[in-house]
């Protein structure tokens, strides 16, 4: 599987209740699919994975298999404190027949590279699916670096992309100079430019819940189009979106995002708590002067 477009981590819309929206969820769902994003990741961080139960993540997975058919691509989040349990993830995945399956360090523990890497194979020959590593540090603790790499790779060829959210540059040149097999995508928003310059195809972002079409703009004039003119224009517009989603509270403001594009999302769970009037007002003044730049930049109407 080669990964190439916007690949969206979807939110969990939740009822009044604090209980999971299948019917939302499936209208997200289709959302996407509609505004042409190219792949839909079920299970990540954006869709608040670590405040679910085994069990519901499992049902979001076999419920967004549904929907989506085979429509666009379905990516599964593996990722759990225990081995054991993202083992147990990755098996649900390949029953249900995800795509691929997206696999990250198990947070709190601080494995070393190796430990990692077994890690990552465990998870592997569970599913047997094509994979996408993610590295996120500043969640995990530790990082997935040349060691990590080397070990993965030399034992399976299912370590075809990575979700680089280090923020280091310096990991994006490591990836492109040294392993250039396995597919780099955009884990750090405002890099998104860097990234593409360096040969990503490819970018999960979770503003794409609710400006797809803004973000497949950036990727189709960066990649499809290689004019960095006009991806700088509009890498320049989203900009203060990625300033305000970096405030510390990512996922509410997310889903107050979809509410904007008249999505039902319901709140989030604990320990996380809604945005306040201010901050919601703040973020649709942004989302409101965003769109109409993108739209001056692409011809398109808002």
């Amino acid at each position: 599987m080669t990964f190439n477009g916007i690949y969206t981590p979807a939110i969990t819309p939740l009822t009044a209740e604090g209980q999971i929206d299948n019917a939302a969820f499936a209208d997200v769902l289709e959302y996407l699919i509609d505004a042409k994003v190219h792949g839909i990741i079920i299970g990540g961080s954006t869709g608040e994975y670590y405040a679910q139960t085994a069990q519901e993540r499992f049902d979001l997975s076999a419920k967004a298999r549904e929907v989506i058919g085979t429509r666009l691509p379905l990516i599964v989040g593996t990722g759990a404190v225990r081995t054991e349990d993202s083992v147990e993830f990755a098996k649900a995945a390949k029953e249900i027949k995800a795509d691929a399956i997206l696999v990250s360090s198990p947070p709190y523990a601080l494995p070393t590279e190796q430990e990692n890497a077994a890690h990552a194979l465990a998870v592997d020959k569970a599913a047997g699916l094509p994979i996408m590593l993610y590295n996120y540090p500043a969640r995990m603790g530790v990082l997935m670096g040349r060691e990590f790499f080397r070990t993965v790779t030399a034992a399976s060829k299912n370590f075809v992309a990575i979700k680089e959210s280090s923020g280091l540059t310096s990991q994006l040149h490591l990836l492109a100079r040294e392993f250039p097999d396995i597919g780099i995508s955009c884990g750090w928003d405002d890099q998104a430019l860097e990234f593409f310059a360096w040969g990503a195809r490819s970018w999960v972002c979770a503003g794409s819940n609710f400006i797809p079409r803004e973000h497949v703009a950036l990727y189709e004039a960066a990649v499809v189009e290689k004019n960095f003119d006009k991806a700088r224009a509009i890498m320049s517009a989203l900009l203060p979106l990625m300033d305000f989603l970096e405030g510390g509270k990512f996922v509410q403001s997310i889903k107050v995002g979809s509410e904007l594009a008249g999505l039902k999302t319901g709140g989030v769970r604990a320990p996380l708590q809604p945005l306040d009037e201010t901050e919601r007002d703040a973020l649709k003044t942004i989302v409101t002067e965003l769109k109409r730049e993108v739209s001056a930049i692409t011809g398109e109407t808002v």
